[in-house]
């Protein structure tokens, strides 16, 4: 019960302050879990369990699950070799680092493999990892800590739409929408024709132009629904739109024209008494 529960982290509590020379905080709490029976122990472990997570959904890591399942197009035995061309640019990028650091390479050999695949089977990884000569796992441990590695096909076109506070502010659930109405799809799905795949992600740092998404590696800003609309109609022509602001503002210069410096600036002594 929770009564014989803090009993007996009391009388551990008061063993050691009777028995023990002083201990610091981290101390105390090893010493306490070692004093405290298995039945405390479990309870204490069912009791963090019941306490309310922060998501209400698993948390989005690497583009799937941490744990590696085969499948019929994602085992150890997929074919995965590097193009005679990505082969030398292999040798380009490990020429950047010293004798016997090639593991200082695996994001940027991870993401050539990924830019020649579409995304990363284990097959690939294992590849990595024998260019690199270390062990699979250490290129395992970067593929599943970084989403911008993907374990699992996307299509041909990756829309990746901001949904955090300044675009949702400004109004990114209607560019969300019009996006699912247009490919009739859902976030995290793919299109049957394997052209798009959607998801939602956090901050891509592009707040001051606000909504936006991220499609393969291409900025689209400051958009409307009918932008979007436009964006989509163009890649599924095989069009690739440039990337940018959509209403008009080069980059992230203020929407409403400058507000500072509209003249020349001011010379020296500007603002300073003249009794100075």
């Amino acid at each position: 019960s929770s009564q014989t529960l803090l009993i007996e982290i009391v009388s551990v509590d008061v063993y050691l302050q009777c028995h023990v020379p002083p201990l610091t905080h981290r101390d105390q709490i090893f010493f306490e879990s070692m004093f405290l029976s298995a039945a405390v122990r479990s309870a204490l472990s069912q009791t963090a369990r019941q306490v309310r997570g922060l998501h209400q959904s698993a948390a989005r890591s690497a583009g799937g699950l941490f744990v590696h399942r085969d499948t019929p197009d994602n085992n150890p035995d997929t074919p995965f070799e590097f193009t005679e061309e990505n082969k030398k640019r292999v040798q380009t990028i490990l020429s950047q680092y010293p004798e016997g650091h090639k593991q200082a390479a695996t994001i940027p050999v991870l993401d050539l493999a990924q830019r020649q695949h579409g995304w990363l089977p284990i097959s690939a990884m294992n590849k990595v990892a024998e260019v690199l000569g270390v062990a699979p796992m250490r290129v395992y441990e970067v593929a599943t800590f970084y989403t911008m590695f993907l374990r699992q096909p996307v299509g041909k076109y990756f829309i990746q739409i901001c949904t955090t506070t300044p675009c949702m502010l400004c109004n990114s659930d209607s560019i969300l929408e019009a996006i699912q109405n247009k490919l009739g799809i859902k976030v995290g799905e793919t299109t049957p024709d394997k052209m798009f795949t959607l998801i939602e992600v956090e901050c891509l740092g592009a707040c001051v132009n606000a909504p936006m998404v991220q499609i393969n590696d291409n900025y689209y800003e400051d958009l409307t629904p009918k932008d979007i609309e436009v964006i989509i109609d163009e890649l599924k022509a095989g069009r690739v739109p440039p990337p940018g602001p959509r209403n008009g503002r080069f980059s992230c210069e203020p929407a409403g024209g400058l507000t500072s410096l509209t003249g020349p600036p001011p010379g020296p002594g500007f603002g300073v008494r003249s009794d100075l």
